[in-house]
């Protein structure tokens, strides 16, 4: 006879309505996140998708997991497919829905084996739920960094850019939020499985937790002085399949700063992109960012694409000061496959020859620190998907920056949510550093950020404008800074060590059934 421990565990509902319940969990997911932004949505879905798994074996649990996963990334990042059609946003969003379901998996199991694990149910409403947060959280670190540089836009943190959860990033870091997210939905999960235990008890441990996860006090940033900073936004169409002009966004962004020439500023910021000549080969834009930074009597900070040797680019930012030239420069960390650079090139053109000759050069990942010495402000420098990288941030941090130039051009992706996603991500940076992020786009959204995550200036999308404000400046670092990466190693482990248990006593307890004398 099986005693509980050893019993099964049966799956919540009948497999047809665990995939549709995936489905909608991803699907909710994705309702937490800008656009819509209706962050609570976000821990809805992540009850879908975990009660969809509960019994489940591997391979109904791996099936349910590229469903909830395809439909989380499929709405996610659908804005892939306005310039570049449906074919790169399915190939990603499969990519995408493959890992999410290898996560499914390993969350699957460990609901499928803890009873035997922790056969008290004190211990498991402990444990489990840590368990399943880890996993969660280890495969979002994986995809942030893996393969080619990782794609991390879907951290369920992100979400939370608007929550009272985005204070708790200055304390544990992004995995360390989303760990918490996924604990706290796995633990009601638990309690209203453990119906051992009154409602009453049940409805009030809960609503503990609750509290208990939004009574983290803000951490207190700390400023040291401001700078005054212009960031000035064209409104050009900088898109890959635009019909400009060479000159064109140099232009808008010149006129743009005329307007504000006579304005006292200690620098002024251009996205990413900001002048599409190089002022390295360009006798026109060396004499603009001459004539501009000497008027205003300030140093600029400039995107443009770099070519310092045959077949050698870079997506660069620029310190111009007039009469000087260009000081310092910083190439882009992380630039984005199959869109700065082709992996594989031969073997994706054999698939698809025509996406791939788009890709018409491949940028190099740079290799300089991430700073500039802005008249004695370190500024840390980001360009475009850099901000989503917890090792650029952490550089930025260690190379001084007192505020983040967080430069980008989003024109290719229209008035889609990719644009509001990214300075979402942008605010919790932040929040997380505890340094003003000046979010400078070509097109937009483009605000400059406090080290709350409070707006202090913005333009609207698609308008030419400039934002001009006195910017905080910091020092000090926040406790994600200095513990962040040890945080994500922490609960990943957790979960990964978790799993392994399970497995373990799962098999432990196959080979003691096996030996066991049968009944005659």
């Amino acid at each position: 006879m099986l005693t509980d421990s050893s019993a099964p565990v049966r799956p919540l509902m009948p497999f047809w309505l665990a995939l549709l319940t995936a489905a909608c969990g991803g699907v909710a997911l994705d309702t937490g996140f800008p656009d819509k932004g209706l962050w609570p949505v976000t821990f809805l879905g992540i009850a879908l998708v975990l009660v969809s798994v509960i019994g489940r074996r591997v391979r109904g649990a791996l099936l349910i997991g590229l469903v909830g996963g395809f439909s989380f990334w499929g709405v996610h990042i659908f804005w892939l497919t306005l310039y570049l059609g449906p074919i790169p946003w399915l190939a990603l969003s499969i990519l995408q829905a493959l890992f999410f379901a290898v996560g499914t998996v390993l969350i699957a199991v460990v609901y499928g084996r803890a009873p035997r694990a922790w056969p008290g149910t004190r211990i498991r409403l402990i444990m489990l739920p840590v368990v399943i947060a880890g996993l969660w959280t280890a495969r979002e670190a994986i995809t942030a960094v893996w393969p080619e540089g990782g794609f991390s836009w879907g951290r369920v943190v992100f979400s939370q850019s608007e929550s009272p959860y985005a204070s708790l990033v200055a304390w544990i870091g992004f995995s360390g939020v989303s760990f918490v997210m996924v604990w706290l939905v796995a633990f009601i999960v638990e309690l209203v499985r453990t119906t051992t235990v009154l409602a009453k008890t049940r409805t009030l441990v809960a609503a503990t937790a609750i509290v208990a996860t939004l009574a983290v006090p803000a951490w207190y940033a700390p400023t040291e002085g401001s700078s005054r900073i212009a960031a000035v936004q064209g409104n050009t169409d900088a898109s890959l399949f635009s019909q400009r002009a060479a000159g064109d966004v140099l232009s808008d962004q010149t006129a743009e700063t005329l307007k504000i020439i006579d304005q006292k500023v200690d620098m002024v910021v251009w996205p990413e992109n900001g002048s599409d000549l190089d002022p390295a080969r360009s006798e026109q834009a060396t004499k603009q960012l001459d004539y501009l930074s000497e008027k205003m009597n300030a140093p600029f900070i400039v995107g443009t694409i770099t070519n310092p040797s045959q077949n050698t680019y870079y997506n660069t930012s620029l310190l111009w000061k007039a009469g000087q030239g260009s000081v310092d420069h910083y190439d882009k960390r992380h630039p984005v496959p199959f869109a700065e650079y082709m992996p594989a090139r031969a073997f994706f053109h054999a698939i698809v020859p025509d996406l791939v000759d788009l890709v018409t050069r491949d940028y190099a990942k740079g290799t300089t620190d991430t700073v500039f010495d802005v008249n004695g402000v370190i500024a840390g420098i980001s360009i475009c998907f850099d901000i989503t990288d917890d090792a650029v941030a952490r550089d930025m941090m260690h190379d001084g920056a007192q505020v983040i130039l967080a430069q980008t051009n989003n024109a290719d992706f229209g008035k889609t949510d990719e644009n509001l996603q990214q300075l979402a991500i942008a605010r919790l940076r932040a929040v997380e550093t505890g340094r003003s992020v000046v979010n400078i786009s070509t097109v937009g959204t483009s605000a400059i950020v406090a080290p709350d995550g409070s707006t202090i200036a913005s333009i609207p999308p698609y308008e030419a404008g400039a934002m001009i404000a006195d910017v905080p400046l910091a020092t000090q670092n926040t406790p994600a800074t200095l513990l962040g990466g040890g945080i994500e190693l922490l609960v990943s482990g957790l979960g990964l060590a978790g799993f392994a248990l399970c497995l373990l006593t799962g098999r432990g307890a196959r080979q003691a059934q096996r030996k066991a004398p049968r009944a005659s």
